[in-house]
């Protein structure tokens, strides 16, 4: 089981934003924990719905990832 502390900004508004990082973290570590469970025989279901779900995490990570790096890139014509 996955056990993580992801803290939690106030803003403003009274919203509660999480750091980009620990959201693409945690998206990765329960694909990876999917594919894990999977090849121990821990997970119930089709090992590929469990593959494509997982794959699918890890590129929501990463389009989050690329994202924030154009968010946080300067822009040229600066």
């Amino acid at each position: 089981m996955i056990q993580m502390s992801i803290p939690l900004i106030p803003a403003d508004d009274g919203a509660l934003l999480i750091p980009a990082d620990d959201v693409t973290g945690l998206l990765r570590r329960l694909a990876a924990d999917w594919l894990e469970s999977e090849h121990t025989g821990e997970m119930c279901g089709d090992e590929q719905t469990v593959r494509d779900l997982a794959d699918v995490l890890t590129e929501l990570a990463d389009q989050i990832d690329v994202a924030c790096i154009g968010f946080t890139s300067p822009s040229p014509h600066t």
